[in-house]
């Protein structure tokens, strides 16, 4: 209901289609003759709507392009049938041609796909509204008010690899309306004068004339491209009207300005459609837009409005340079607080984390504050010193204050300010051994080994377990044995479980590495006056012992964690959730990440010189068919 109706008023205030809820083939699909026909007879009495077994349900897949939804299945699907361990002993067998035809028709399938034989497609652009981080941004670089206004919007749901800019989750609801009525009342109140009133009256410029050079000015930027003629004349009839009501001349001009602020082509990021039935290039006022949401999380400066008016912002060597420059400026630390407080979920530290102050009386909002920032400090120092993003798994450095410092055991840091300080113990650096990802993936009187190898399966592999089977005893709230067994031997017996065992066996073994950080970040060496267990086998056969080690274990997987991060930076810069026509995109961009060594500078440079950041496509305007 709230999609239908954000897409009626994008429909209805901005001339803008909904997308299409999936792409079609218009000519015969292989798949649906083919294969669909043999998962039916094979496949689907164990892996239909009724029975699911190993969470792999093939009647959500009806076509050719549904199959490119759920690459990692696929690719699991084609080992199996190949090596015969699909359909199990017992159970009816295709024909070795049956066989041959399945394994062939994927095979090639995902080839294309990965290979990007596939018809190019820079994907779904919906009207996208300001975020909160957003609009806070973009009036402070608009009139220099640093109030925060939209903190008093309503809360937003993360979507789109859990960022809160995905255009498909920023639904718009009534309250939010009168909110952005009486948020745009207290920017204007609290600008300054000469910010908004920047051009002077004199006796050869009347009142009138004075205030349309400013409305159009503000228009301009407000609405991150050139304001038509006729919308500034629209503007000026407010002012026109206030004046006639008896509004003097400041407050007319403040009263059309408000005008700009609750006007959709403000609130919402708008690019135009084309006659083309082909994707195209986005304008450079379009490009300018893209470029400083994405890295400042707010309009474009004059820098690069100038160079969208002449249009050569989209050349090559003009955009490269301007990444840096922007990188450069103190406003894309905004870009490392909203992307990795995101994407490693440290946000939650603010919201959901509640470590028992009773058992861990250290924990303060102070020292919560502290943790919050050392990871944002950390991934900023990354970016803005074009370090390797492996140093974001391990490095020999990290930001501390006083208080965060002595939670670390280290000494010598003094003050609330954070500062530099080198590490000296292999087991802290990175952000495996921060305190804020430590408390965020424990529970309030215990840490969680399932939880702390979750997240780095999610967040730092890109390789999440299946949700976990209906009805599963859950472990005690603390450390204390159960029946004589610890947590840890607790946990093995819960593996034991047939249907457990797959999944804890990738997750619980990254957790255990971590287990000598207690629930809010401290080093310990017992539990319960036992010695701490910090070791771990993968499923590989790999085995290590504590952070230090698993760390190298995660270093050697390093094509994961460079997919992942693309994977996850790429949807935060365009907005939206990846789907599978920017596989190749992604392959392309961590291609080039592994050749520079990694260097971050190259991982953003290649988001933005890529094909969906620079192209975009109409939207169909109506529901293509299956």
């Amino acid at each position: 209901m709230r999609k239908s109706l954000y897409s009626l008023i994008g429909v209805l205030l901005l001339g803008v289609q909904p997308a299409s809820a999936a792409d079609a083939v218009a000519h015969p699909d292989p798949f649906k003759e083919e294969i669909r026909p043999l998962l039916d007879q094979y496949c689907a009495k164990c892996h239909g709507p009724d029975k699911a077994k190993a969470g792999v349900n093939f009647s959500s897949f009806t076509n050719s392009i549904s199959v490119y939804h759920d690459i990692k299945l696929w690719e699991k699907v084609v080992a199996k049938v190949r090596d015969e361990d699909m359909p199990p002993e017992g159970k009816p067998q295709p024909t070795v041609e049956q066989r041959k035809q399945m394994v062939a028709w994927i095979e090639k399938s995902l080839k294309d796909l990965e290979e990007g034989r596939l018809p190019k497609d820079p994907g779904r652009v919906l009207i996208h509204r300001l975020s909160k981080t957003e609009y806070n941004c973009t009036v402070r670089d608009l009139l220099g008010v640093d109030s925060n206004p939209a903190d008093k919007f309503p809360t937003e749901g993360g979507g789109g690899g859990g960022f809160d800019n995905n255009a498909d989750t920023m639904f718009i609801p009534p309250i939010l309306m009168e909110r952005y009525l009486a948020a745009a009342t207290e920017i204007l109140d609290a600008a300054h004068h000469d910010k908004i009133f920047f051009a002077k009256k004199n006796i050869f410029n009347s009142d009138r004339a004075t205030a349309k050079k400013i409305i159009a000015h503000f228009a301009l930027q407000g609405f991150r491209r050139p304001a038509q003629k006729e919308e500034v004349d629209r503007l000026l009839s407010i002012y026109d009207t206030a004046r006639k009501q008896g509004q003097d001349y400041e407050a007319a001009v403040k009263t059309a300005l408000k005008g700009i602020l609750v006007s959709p082509k403000f609130l919402f990021r708008v690019e135009q459609d084309r006659e083309s039935s082909q994707p195209y290039p986005v304008s450079d006022y379009e490009l300018a837009s893209r470029l400083s949401y994405f890295l400042w999380s707010s309009m474009p400066d004059d820098e690069l409005f100038a160079l969208a008016s002449k249009n050569k912002l989209h050349e090559p060597a003009v955009l490269e340079q301007q990444v840096q420059r922007m990188l450069r400026d103190r406003k894309s630390k905004v870009f490392s607080d909203s992307f990795a407080g995101q994407w490693l979920r440290v946000r939650e530290l603010k919201t959901s984390a509640q470590p028992d102050t009773n058992k861990f009386p250290e924990y303060t909002p102070a020292l919560r504050d502290a943790m919050y920032a050392e990871v944002i400090e950390f991934f900023n120092s990354v970016v803005q010193e074009d370090r390797s993003v492996m140093d974001i798994l391990d490095a020999n450095y990290t930001y501390l204050n006083e208080d965060l410092a002595q939670l670390y055991g280290i000494d010598g840091v003094h003050g609330r300010e954070l500062q530099k300080v080198e590490l000296k113990d292999a087991n802290r650096g990175g952000v495996l051994g921060m305190s804020a990802v430590l408390t965020m993936t424990s529970y309030p009187l215990r840490t969680s080994p399932v939880l702390r190898g979750k997240w780095v399966l999610e967040q730092i592999l890109g390789t999440p377990p299946p949700p976990p089977p209906p009805l599963v005893q859950s472990l005690p709230p603390n450390d204390h044995p159960v029946d004589g067994l610890t947590l840890r031997q607790q946990l093995e017996k819960h593996r034991s479980n047939p249907n457990c065992a797959g999944c804890h066996s990738k997750m619980d073994p990254l957790g255990f590495g971590l287990e000598n950080f207690d629930a809010i970040g401290r080093w310990r060496a017992e539990i319960e006056q036992k010695p701490v267990d910090a070791s771990g086998v993968m499923p590989s056969g790999e085995k290590f012992t504590g952070p230090a080690e698993l760390k190298k274990v995660l270093l050697n997987r390093k094509d994961d964690f460079a997919r992942n991060l693309t994977e996850k930076m790429l949807a935060y810069a365009l907005g939206r959730g990846l789907e599978y026509y920017d596989v190749p995109t992604v392959k392309e961009i961590t291609k080039k990440l592994a050749e520079s060594n990694y260097r971050s500078s190259v991982l953003i440079a290649e988001i933005v010189k890529s094909y969906p950041f620079q192209y975009r496509r109409n939207q169909p305007t109506q529901q293509a068919s299956n």
